[in-house]
């Protein structure tokens, strides 16, 4: 019983210091990893310019004051 108790707290004590995965996401290699990093990070501010786009919060907003042209070629004002 003792020692079912012991291996039991090994276990837990491994789980709880155990901070996510047991292998690493990234490479031990400093060059390797910050490579790594780089194209997750690109891949996250791709992701936020798309979640932009598909909501349309990259278009102008229609309740400004001042007048936008949305169209191709040169603006007109008629102010």
């Amino acid at each position: 019983m003792r020692q079912r108790l012991w291996t039991l707290a090994a276990v837990a004590a491994f789980s709880l210091l155990n901070t996510g995965c047991v292998w690493n996401q990234y490479s031990s290699d400093p060059l390797v990893r910050i490579e790594e990093q780089l194209i997750d990070s690109e891949n996250l501010r791709q992701m936020h310019d798309e979640f932009r786009r598909f909501w349309m919060n990259d278009q102008p907003s229609h309740l400004t004051p001042y007048r936008i042209h949305g169209g191709v070629g040169p603006a007109v004002s008629s102010i």
